[in-house]
């Protein structure tokens, strides 16, 4: 939709890369046409979507310019070497194609051929010259096409006699552009590089957060794939949820298109000041409210207005957003005095981000539409530093038009956010994430005070832990903060341990066991009896060394 001349032969920027077979074990993703695809300089394998792809050739020039990391340059090299190959081996194609045509005419007019020799070589010769002549770019000038009909690389797919999902052993080195995905995936070395709005569409998604799942995963490109393949604007999955992508809150280009309603936002938490930084970023309206109003002066300053009341906020600004501690929390920014509630009127906007148990949001959604306003839940998973990053994970449900009307607030805010369904799904599929984040962070806890106590280095235990299947970011920031003693919070106790009274009493609603959650729960409570509950859930590990 968006790059109307893909050009099979042309590198790909940001990363550079390369289109290879697959490992023969490694299922193609479903859905929409993809390539796999090796990129320069990092050496690691993904697969990548057609629409996805920008040409090498256009961008090379500035981005040059812009990028002066030594990784970065020798990706250049190899893009630059590769090309000058290529070359040779085209105009050996092209001559070789000559030739064939000539011996292939002279035979017609002799007549000395039988029709099915003469048919294969004719065959042959046509798709040497296409390689050769540049004609081949013509088979997929364009990325995308309308829903249910064939892109013109699926038709030309379609009527190669070859074995379909293989290419031909003389395209194996074919490149082909990439994807704006992974445009900055080297870290730091293409920060500053502005995309350039296509012309037949404004850049909307440009995404760079998956080199996390790219360069952690250099000799997995099973999973490479699978994180690749959720880079989707809108996507329909099996189980009828729907997955919004988001864009960088950080891109210097301001890529997302902002909404032109009014934004409202109440309470600025660890997760609510980046959401708003990130919302002001990419240059929305923002009116700010806070229970403590000093909070607010900050975002004053880079932009924001002032609400004095949560009803004023709602009766200002078109969309209202809210993310607040706790239930009870939750019920008083809407039900209380000059609350939420008081601001509704039809068509008004409002949208709890809090993370709270099912019963307690679907009442709030009964009272904000009976008073004629639209309502959406969206808890997000992430922490702090990924708020501060734009990096969340958005699980919404209820209005669905609210939510694809705030699709530039949550690409903003988040790299991806799914829709559930209706009102308390998004609320319980919350509980269960963080039910299993907290209880993995009391068994991480358990071990290390186990390895100490037997008189292993915990040290070693991370180190043997970081290079397993249980490795992740998650893991080895979590240690890192009990084996510095630093409990800076980045997501307090006091809340995971909410988040898991509350999973195993939605475990209990529906009779069904929870005893990890419900003993990983007992650890929390001890932590917090000791003073920890304003400490970082990795505090917990204090309960298990008193």
């Amino acid at each position: 939709k968006k790059f109307a001349s893909l050009s099979i032969g042309d590198i790909s920027i940001g990363r550079r890369s390369i289109i290879v077979n697959p490992p023969k074990d490694l299922k193609k993703p479903r859905g929409k046409k993809c390539f796999f695809v090796k990129f320069f300089g990092t050496e690691d394998h993904a697969w990548i979507k057609v629409e996805q792809l920008k040409p090498y050739h256009p961008h090379k020039e500035e981005m040059i310019k812009i990028n002066k990391g030594k990784r970065f340059q020798q990706a250049v090299d190899a893009v630059e070497e590769f090309l000058r190959k290529t070359k040779g081996k085209d105009q050996a194609s092209s001559h070789n194609s000559n030739e064939e045509k000539n011996r292939r005419n002279s035979s017609e007019e002799r007549g000395k051929q039988s029709a099915g020799e003469e048919k294969r070589k004719a065959s042959l010769s046509e798709g040497k010259l296409k390689k050769g002549t540049g004609e081949g770019k013509k088979r997929v000038s364009s990325v995308s096409s309308e829903r249910g009909s064939k892109s013109p690389l699926k038709r030309a797919q379609d009527q190669s006699p070859r074995k379909r999902g293989r290419p031909p052993k003389d395209e194996k080195d074919l490149t082909i552009p990439e994807s704006s995905t992974v445009k900055r995936v080297m870290t730091g070395t293409v920060a500053g590089f502005k995309w350039p709005p296509s012309v037949s569409e404004p850049v909307k998604d440009s995404d760079p957060h998956f080199h996390h799942f790219l360069l952690s995963q250099t000799e997995k490109p099973a999973v490479c794939y699978q994180a690749i393949t959720k880079k989707l604007k809108v996507c329909e999955e099996e189980t009828g949820s729907t997955s919004i992508q988001a864009a960088d809150s950080t891109a210097v280009n301001g890529s997302i298109t902002p909404t032109d309603k009014k934004i409202g936002f109440l309470g600025l938490g660890l997760m609510g000041s980046g959401i708003v930084s990130n919302l002001l970023k990419m240059g929305h309206t923002v009116t700010v409210w806070n229970r403590t109003a000093e909070k607010c002066d900050l975002f004053i300053q880079e932009g924001a207005r002032l609400g004095r009341t949560p009803a004023e906020v709602v009766s200002t600004c078109d969309i209202t957003f809210a993310c607040v501690s706790d239930p009870k929390a939750a019920k008083d920014l809407v039900l209380g005095p000059s609350g939420v509630l008081q601001g509704i009127r039809p068509g008004k906007c409002y949208v709890d981000m809090s993370t709270v148990d099912a019963d307690t949001v679907t009442e709030l959604a009964q009272v904000i539409v009976s008073r004629g306003g639209r309502f959406l839940e969206a808890p997000v998973s992430g922490n702090q530093q990924l708020s501060n990053d734009g990096m969340l994970v958005i699980l919404a449900a209820g209005d669905r038009g609210l939510y694809e009307d705030c699709s530039s607030c949550f690409q903003a805010m988040g790299k991806t956010s799914f829709f559930l369904g209706e009102v308390g799904n998004a609320a319980k599929m919350m509980l269960i994430v963080n039910m299993v984040q907290g209880s993995f962070m009391a068994t991480i806890a358990e071990g290390l005070t186990l390895a100490q106590v037997t008189g292993q280095s915990q040290q070693t235990l991370l180190d043997i832990l970081n290079q397993g299947q249980l490795a992740s970011i998650f893991l080895d920031q979590k240690c890192q903060n009990i084996l510095q003693g630093n409990f800076k919070p980045d997501f307090y106790l006091k809340y995971i341990q909410k988040d898991l009274r509350l999973a195993i009493a939605l475990g209990d609603s529906v009779n069904h066991p929870t005893p990890m959650a419900a003993a990983a729960n007992e650890v929390y409570k001890r932590a917090k009896a000791l003073d920890q509950s304003d400490n970082d859930m990795s505090a917990v590990y204090r309960a298990y060394i008193h």
